[in-house]
This record gives structure tokens, sequence and C-alpha cells, in this order.
């Protein structure tokens, strides 16, 4: 296998030589090189090896890691340059043409649309069926995407008969120099409209409003994008439409929150209910479930009620529904619970204790997910 030559001898170029010094070297070789002038064996070859060159070192990191590296550092992220295409696309940026032909009305493809869909939390866990309107370009019903009036039709555009591009001719000292540019007159397309179409106004397009429905599907969150194919801008000279993304946006509830696949619902019970226990209805997204809250249930208690969390989008089943426990303290009371009071606190122990620290930090980390 030959070795590969260094890039600054192959431009010709000191190791410390400025971005202006490589573009000269390069446009000078060039020249030389370019099939037009050069029909020698081999010039394809230092072609490529030229633009290659010119690739690594006009690119301020490809540079820096050739400098630290070699060859090796740049290996993997090099263009393709066999034949002449990558060396038409380098030439083209600094004589103005390529070699390689171009394409009159090549089919190009739609824009993409995006359109903001709003969901309550309830309809994000089991999904729902949304009627959206969106507004678009579509072929003119009037002209059927002519342009041009009923009863009239486009004619060959006469600045470029119809080829959608102007070609200038220069002399310079490699010879003739052939420029070929998008006609300004036409546009690329090869026609004029004499008679524009009253709908679309010669554009060939008009703006409509169209319904559609979308399946959302259960278990998604905020943030989630649905695309629809097929439903973007139309595509211009018959290349297909583009796509309609639908970025989902979820309401928060009043009582729920979301982490994942899990649904987290804070419960307040009173201190009868906490220190000797009580079977209580709790609710969730499938309706009330009975809760079990045995005697002696401490503030910050997480229970778990399996399954009743968000449907799992990759793969089967739910996750679920934590709830965590409050004891909720009155604020004030009557002279009956007053009286039950004074008369359990003395029964009770009166010594306080610190509570350890982690605790705490373990239901702050539950409350904010």
């Amino acid at each position: 296998m030959a070795t590969k030559r260094d890039y600054y001898d192959i431009l010709g170029v000191p190791r410390g030589a400025s971005v202006e010094e490589l573009r000269r070297a390069y446009r000078r070789q060039a020249k030389q090189l370019h099939p037009d002038v050069n029909k020698e064996d081999g010039a394809e070859e230092k072609i490529k090896e030229l633009n290659e060159a010119y690739a690594v070192l006009s690119d301020e990191q490809k540079r820096a890691s050739y400098d630290r590296f070699g060859h090796a550092g740049v290996s993997g992220s090099m263009p393709d340059f066999s034949g002449f295409g990558g060396f038409g696309d380098i030439f083209e940026e600094f004589f103005g043409f390529g070699t390689r032909p171009r394409t009159r009305r090549a089919p190009r493809r739609g824009g993409d649309l995006r359109y903001d869909l709003t969901l309550s939390f309830e309809e994000a866990v089991f999904g729902a069926e949304k009627e959206i309107e969106i507004h678009r370009e579509e072929i003119c019903s009037n002209c059927a995407g002519s342009g041009a009036a009923p009863g009239t039709t486009p004619i060959t555009c006469s600045t470029c008969r119809g080829s959608g591009e102007v070609r200038q001719t220069r002399q310079t000292i490699l010879g003739s120099m052939v420029n070929v540019t998008t006609c300004p007159t036409c546009g690329g397309t090869g026609e004029t409209i004499t008679t524009p179409c009253p709908t679309c106004r010669g554009r060939g397009l008009e703006r409509v409003t169209r319904k559609r429905t979308i399946s959302v599907p259960g278990g998604v969150d905020g943030g989630t994008q649905i695309r629809v194919a097929g439903e973007g801008e139309p595509g211009i000279f018959g290349g297909p439409h583009g796509n309609l993304y639908v970025v989902l946006n979820v309401r928060p509830h009043k009582y729920f929150r979301r982490r994942g696949e899990d649904i987290l619902l804070d419960l307040s019970v009173n201190v009868a209910q906490a220190a000797l226990g009580d079977e209580i209805a709790v609710p969730t997204v499938d309706g009330d479930e009975k809760l079990t809250i045995p005697a002696g249930t401490q503030p910050g208690k997480v229970f778990r009620l399996r399954g009743k969390g968000v449907p799992r989008l990759k793969r089967t089943g739910r996750g679920d529904q934590l709830v965590l426990i409050g004891v909720k303290i009155p604020t004030t009371l009557n002279a009956e619970q007053k009286k039950l009071f004074k008369q359990l606190a003395g029964t009770m122990d009166t010594e306080v204790e610190p509570q350890e620290r982690g605790f705490f930090d373990k239901l702050r980390e539950f409350i904010e997910g």
C-alpha cells in the first residue's frame, strides 16, 4: 500500500500557512489540474489528492487533529473524492461552476408542518382521538397547479428557451469557461405565465384548512411528537409532501402528578386515622380505590397501588400510583375536642426528640421526583 503524502506538501505550503495562503495554493493547482486543461494520465488521482488535502487543512478542527496525529487523526471523516464529484463541489466554490450536469425541475420534498396539541391529564394517560385543523398549501383547485388562468397555458420561457438555466461563456487563460445559473425570468421552471390564475395568482398553490383526526396512544407525556406522514406542505415539481408533526402538551391535574410511568398523589388523613388506622377511598385515574391505613401510620409513609399508573408505551402493563400520606393537624377545636385532646395528652410522653435528617431528605426527594 502506498504511503499517503503529507497534505502540506500536496498543496505546497508551510505548516503555518494561513487560510488565505491555502486558498491561493489550492486555486493555483486546481486551475492546472482541471480536466478541461490537463489531459495527462493520473490527473484524476491528483485532483482527488488535492481536494482531500484542502478539505482537511481548510477545516480548523480537522487541521488541528491532522497536525497532532497525522493521517490517523482524520481517517474515517473524509468525504468521497473519487472521480470528479468531490472536485466539482470544491471547484464550484472557487470558480462558480462544476463539472456535473444540472437537473431542471428536479422534484423536491415539501416542507414539514408543526401542530401543538394540548391534552388533559387523563387523555395523556389513556389516549384519545383528537380532531385538529391544519392550515397548509395545496395544489390550486382552480388551475390544477399550473399557475395559469383556466383556458390558458404557460408558455416556454423566451430567456432560457425552456431549459430553466442561463449559460454564460467567458474566455480565460484556461480557455472557455461556462457559468450556468438559474434563469432569472422563469425561476428555473422553463415556463412563464402570461395570464395568472386569479385564485393562486400564478403560484399554483392555495392556502386551505383541513381537519384531521389524530390518534393519541395512551402513556404519552408532554413533549411527545406524533409524526403523520404526508400531511405537510406539497412537494415541488412532483416531489412528495412533507410530514406533519403533532407536539403534545399536557395540562396539570388538580391532584395527580406524574413521574415516568408512575402517578403521584399527596393524601392527608386526620390524627385519629393515622393513630388508630382506617380504610379510606383514594382517588385514581380509574376511579376510587380502597386503601387500608394501618394504625400508627407516620407522615411521609408511601403506599403503592399497583397497576394504577400510566400505560407503558414500549412494553405491556402500567405503572403504579404512589400515595404519599400527610397528617392533617386541626387548627380549630371545639370544647369537646379540646377536652379529649387534653385527656389524651395527659397519657402521652411529652419529651421531644430530633428527627433523623435522612428521613426528611428522602421525603423531599420523593416529592420533587
